[in-house]
């Protein structure tokens, strides 16, 4: 009977949990700086610099020749 019980307990433990996640107010403060680049940010950034910015860079990337002058373009851009 101790085993069901402490199961039990734990259940109620969760889900308090999950509730505090979605109803709860978060504590703290933002950072005040401007939020992290993603790399989907920085593959739109490169395709700029290349000339090909309003490509869709998803399609360009499912031919995989297209794809790979694209990356060694952006490689030629940055080398010195």
């Amino acid at each position: 009977m101790v085993g069901v019980r402490t199961l039990s307990q734990e259940f109620r433990t969760m889900a308090l949990g999950v509730y505090r996640v979605l109803v709860g107010k978060p504590e703290g403060k933002r950072p005040l700086r401007r939020p992290r680049r993603r790399w989907e940010d920085n593959i739109k950034i490169d395709l700029q610099e290349v000339g090909c910015g309003g490509m869709d860079w998803i399609e360009l990337a499912d031919d995989r020749d297209r794809w790979r002058t694209l990356v060694n373009a952006v490689i030629n851009l940055r080398l010195p």
